[in-house]
């Protein structure tokens, strides 16, 4: 209700439309609090090799069955302001490195969770923030120095960074066989410059089709295109392949929109037909004299071209996609040709062999045995819609979690060591400090130590013993020791073969911290009745006065 200013006569200065709604100082904390943690805790029970997964029906009645973090909170219809925001942690966690997006949102949650409990205390936000940025910075400190060197010819090591990706989904049960996959894809079209290693993954295709199993999955040194060969008469299988690549359509460029050809007899008829297919043979007669024996057009193919295109013995597929074009210029080395007068043999690319094969009922393309291809794909299979779909999520997580690992060159043992060590070192900065500063440095510690006690609980295995054995080691020496969720015992992670790349790590405590730091800083929330009406997620006005106007 508004309350009366005695200096204005008694009357209330209203600035707020009818029907907003503002909450102030620890009840829009709290509010904020609370739908941020509940996203954390929704995708918790799926973090680690014995998470559970989720089933997300839409309005459509389409399923999605995963544990992909990422995947659950883009499926997830989240309308209040503050739960979006850990929505934003998740989506920046997965385009920067691709995976360790349930480790950031849950680490943000955590770190909730010590704020309120700090702010019950009557420390100040801005206190609580300080600290946590301090101890930020010495997370990060402390992970870096942790770090093993890793380099793109130690096969073993990226393998076991692509199973530790793939671990707890699906594609486990082949996991063996699928970060094999995806070693040899990152291989193939990294490039080293510098010193450094650089991978672009928009270079690794990922095509799908049900059918078969995982362990059928396999990759193409080449590109795979979902197109069939336009002519029943063109061959199926060409070996040694010249493949030219054409950005326009081979047919004849239809008349402007005011211009008219005017016909007044049937031997100009004849006439203007055969001058047409005379334009087309004309285009195939300079595909022929290029040596191009494969064309892959992005636009049309007129039927009289495809019909001497198969005279001449060439293999073509039309209305390619770009992104497909584009792949085939990185993998065989061709030119996209955008007139056909153009063409020259300098501008084919190579390829050992394009065929087209039936793949699941479908036809498909498949250009394989490049030389040096920079663009490869995989073909992933799997008995179900729903299994290709995890299957496929698994390999993007090992493809981009391989790219990251070799970006900085560096890795860290999994299984709840590295954030083990930085609470280790955390507890010992935090002595430096005195007051409330350390209370806040104290607690970034504990939150960061609920990744291996959330990894412990999704095992079924009891937290707090789990978590008092890993101290104990960790206590110690400066260890490579997590927890083992298979059996409930701490182990050498790095013997283990379970390692993680160093960027993702980072990238987490990054991104949970400032997300954290800035739903702290909210003291005050301005709804107006928009919002409402759309579902803006923040709760209805009390009763018992004007809609929302507030007075200064």
């Amino acid at each position: 209700m508004p309350a009366q200013l005695a200096n204005l006569g008694g009357q209330p200065i209203l600035i707020l439309p009818e029907g907003t709604f503002r909450s102030k100082g620890k009840d829009a904390q709290r509010n904020n609090i609370s739908a941020a943690r509940a996203v954390a805790d929704a995708v918790r029970t799926t973090l680690g090799p014995k998470g559970m997964d989720k089933m997300l029906v839409d309005s459509l009645g389409d399923v999605v069955i995963t544990n992909d973090g990422a995947t659950i909170l883009q499926e997830m219809q989240i309308e209040h302001p503050a739960a979006k925001m850990m929505v934003e942690v998740a989506k920046t966690q997965d385009k920067s490195v691709g995976d360790g997006t349930t480790t950031a949102v849950v680490l943000a949650g955590e770190l909730l969770k010590k704020a309120e409990d700090l702010l019950d205390q009557e420390i100040h936000p801005t206190v609580i923030t300080k600290g946590f940025r301090m101890a930020k910075e010495k997370a990060l400190e402390v992970l870096e120095r942790n770090a093993r060197p890793v380099s793109i010819s130690e096969d073993r090591i990226l393998e076991q960074i692509a199973e530790t990706a793939m671990t707890g989904k699906a594609a486990e049960r082949a996991s063996k066989e699928l970060s094999g996959i995806a070693v040899r894809a990152i291989k193939k079209v990294a490039d080293a410059n510098d010193g450094k290693v650089e991978v672009d993954v928009d270079n690794i295709k990922i095509e799908k089709k049900e059918g078969g199993s995982m362990s059928d999955t396999q990759l193409i040194e080449g590109i795979l295109i979902d197109k069939e060969v336009v002519h029943t008469a063109m061959p199926k299988k060409i070996k040694g392949a010249k493949i030219a690549l054409i950005s326009s359509a081979l047919e004849v460029k239809e008349l402007e929109t005011d211009a008219k050809v005017s016909i007044d007899s049937p031997e100009k008829m004849q006439a203007f037909l055969e001058e047409e297919e005379k334009m087309l043979k004309n285009m195939v007669d300079k595909i022929v004299k290029s040596g191009a024996n494969v064309v892959f057009c992005q636009k049309g193919i007129d039927d009289t071209a495809q019909h001497y295109l198969a005279k001449a013995g060439i293999l073509a597929a039309r209305r390619v996609k770009k992104s497909d074009m584009d792949a085939m210029v990185r993998a065989t080395g061709a030119s996209t040709i955008n007139n056909i007068n153009d063409l020259t043999k300098d501008d084919l690319g190579y390829a050992g062999r394009v065929e087209e094969r039936k793949v699941a009922g479908e036809q498909m393309v498949f250009v394989e045995e490049c030389k040096t291809p920079k663009a490869v794909t995989i073909l992933i299979r799997g008995g179900t819609e729903h299994v290709i779909a995890e299957v496929e999520r698994a390999m993007e997580d090992a493809i981009k979690g391989l790219a990251a690992a070799l970006e900085l060159g560096k890795i860290v043992p999994g299984g709840g060591c590295a954030e083990s060590s930085a609470a280790k070192e955390i507890r010992k900065y935090a002595e430096g400090f005195k007051g409330r500063e350390q209370l806040a440095i104290m607690a970034f510690a504990d939150a960061l130590e609920v990744v291996p006690r959330s990894l412990a609980e999704n095992a079924g295995l009891d937290p707090i013993e789990s978590l008092a054995n890993l101290r104990a080691e960790h206590d110690k020496k400066d260890s490579t020791f997590g927890l083992d969720v298979f059996t409930g015992k701490v182990v050498d992670m790095v013997k283990m073969g379970v390692v993680e790349p160093l960027k993702i790590k980072l990238q987490a405590v990054k991104s949970a911290s400032e997300a954290t730091e800035m739903i702290l800083r909210i003291d005050d929330i301005i709804s107006s009745s928009g919002s409402e009406k759309r579902g803006g997620g923040m709760p209805q006005m009390p009763p018992g006065g004007p809609g929302g106007m507030e007075d200064y």
